[in-house]
């Protein structure tokens, strides 16, 4: 797991929110995609699609590019294309405000943040534990990356699991 990479692709969506994009693209990597797989499951983001480097097509009545991989104009992945490949991000916005906010990274790639159940279920509450701060508002979150796979805080409490705190989105 590179938090470089994903440091650098919450910067990319902080930036694309800040400018109104409505489609942005990020490097695809396992990590980047479950990431941006719990955003979407969330209501950050409206969509989440494998790509090449071009932008995929917009679904005829969604108007954002869908997610299945039977619509033309999305390339199969082969050998000669694997590190072209992007993931295509549509982000949301309500009125005139972007619904992701502000993401930003817990831990870092010199500083891994682990936080346990019990640790993890004050914060859910809203108190301090250790370096992660409490939840301060319904929208706010905190992504973990587990054994599951990377679940919302909220998600690791009702799962009794813990692990290690990727980033916060405000």
């Amino acid at each position: 797991m590179s938090l470089v990479n994903l440091s650098h692709a919450v910067s990319h969506l902080n930036n694309a929110t800040g400018a109104r994009l409505a489609l942005t693209s990020i490097t695809n990597s396992n990590l980047h995609l479950k990431l941006s797989l719990a955003l979407r499951n969330s209501g950050y983001i409206s969509s989440v699609v494998r790509g090449g480097p071009t932008p995929p097509p917009a679904h005829p009545i969604l108007g954002y590019p869908a997610a299945n991989d039977e619509l033309e104009g999305i390339e199969p992945i082969t050998r000669d294309n694997v590190a072209s490949r992007r993931l295509w991000i549509g982000l949301k916005y309500w009125q005139n405000e972007s619904v992701l906010g502000k993401i930003k990274m817990v831990s870092k790639p010199t500083r891994r943040v682990h936080i346990d159940v019990e640790g993890l279920r004050r914060v859910v509450r809203g108190e301090d534990s250790g370096v992660v701060g409490g939840l301060r508002s319904p929208g706010e979150s905190i992504y973990l990356s587990t054994d599951i796979g990377i679940l919302e805080a909220r998600e690791c409490v009702e799962k009794k699991t813990g692990g290690l705190v990727l980033c916060r989105v405000l």
